[in-house]
């Protein structure tokens, strides 16, 4: 038995519940509650998201009649360009109008999220973003406006395990010896990061916290920049995105020694994860969401939570996550508020434990 029990929009008000009887093994849909989805389940999942999308609703019929804008906050080519991309091409099918990508990259991702803010909330101007989103008020609070009020969560999309991999010239093949190599370096080792408070740069500052070792951020603009200079041998180590690192690691430009959730990657499945190589406690990853500015209708924050679960039960939208190591994060309006939340619970202490600032 599949259940989609009754979900709660924008506005707090309950759609009706949807009820599918499979013969295939249980798998509980159950929002507003977050659901990661694996790949053996992906072929209950494109049963169970039409019918969710059928009670949620298509969204007001007089939007968009126009292309609508998504904002991503970093430079083209991290994992929230890579999914903001995926997503775009079936709302725009879905909806009949462009979903134009808009990379603003900078400052932390303040700068394209706070554009996003001001917008006009009608709809037309939307943020893909993910974890650097939940630090900008410790980061940025002179950026002029708060990103955990002034922008609503409308779905979650999906969620990523990075890789930890170093120069191949670095005297480490496993973690425990890159942490040994980093004691004895005092802080002088360089640690590449797509700007502070990204995703990367906060799974660098747990690592920095649990395993009691110290090292020199280094930011650049975007994560094939930090790739770059990481195979060039100008920075040693990197925590990123598999998109890019898993490829380069398999033909020995870099060298991959851990993944950073507790569950092994499917893109490299040898490799241990930091908790299994003795960093106990250790987990971080790269979810991504899709907000709108506050005061968009309900309607239409239901109508595009809607058709992304449309756009999540499709097979092709399905192989690409896949492929790029990507797992479906299931979630509407209030899964995704509640999620945010509770990254922001979680990331917010390690910031000002650290003293980490913005540049």
């Amino acid at each position: 038995m599949i259940r989609i029990l009754g979900l709660r929009g924008a506005e707090g008000r309950d759609t009706p519940a949807c009820r599918l009887s499979l013969s295939r093994p249980t798998l509980a849909v159950t929002l507003p509650e977050v659901t990661m989805i694996r790949r053996r389940q992906l072929p209950l999942l494109a049963v169970a998201m039409p019918a969710l999308a059928r009670a949620q609703g298509p969204g007001p019929a007089s939007w968009p009649q126009r292309p609508v804008k998504i904002v991503v906050p970093f430079a083209a080519g991290g994992i929230i360009d890579v999914v903001a991309r995926i997503v775009a091409e079936p709302l725009s099918r879905r909806f009949g109008q462009p979903f134009v990508i808009e990379n603003v990259p900078g400052a932390g991702s303040s700068i394209g999220a706070r554009n996003v803010a001001r917008a006009t909330p009608d709809g037309y101007t939307l943020l893909v973003s993910g974890a650097a989103h939940t630090v900008i008020p410790a980061l940025y609070p002179e950026a002029g406006f708060d990103a955990l009020t002034d922008l609503t969560p409308a779905a979650l999309l999906g969620d990523q395990s990075f890789l930890l991999c170093v120069h191949p010239n670095l005297p480490a093949r496993s973690v425990p010896e890159l942490l040994a190599w980093l004691r004895g370096r005092n802080g002088e080792a360089t640690f590449a990061t797509t700007g502070i408070g990204a995703a990367s740069h906060l799974a660098g500052e747990l690592l920095k916290k649990l395993a009691g070792v110290q090292f020199t951020v280094v930011p650049y603009r975007g994560t094939p920049a930090a790739v770059t200079d990481l195979i060039a041998g100008r920075v040693d180590f990197m925590i990123d995105s598999q998109t890019l690192l898993a490829p380069l690691a398999r033909d020995g430009r870099t060298r991959a020694l851990a993944v950073t959730t507790p569950r092994r990657s499917r893109l490299l499945p040898e490799l241990p994860t930091l908790q299994e190589a003795g960093v106990a406690g250790y987990a971080a990853s790269s979810f991504q969401a899709l907000f709108a500015p506050r005061g968009t209708p309900a309607a239409i924050i239901d109508g595009l939570a809607a058709a992304v679960a449309e756009a999540q039960a499709d097979a092709g939208v399905q192989r690409r996550f896949e492929d790029g190591g990507v797992d479906v994060l299931v979630g509407d309006a209030a899964a995704a508020s509640r999620h945010v939340r509770a990254e922001a619970a979680k990331w917010l202490p390690i910031l000002r434990e650290t003293g980490a600032r913005a540049g």
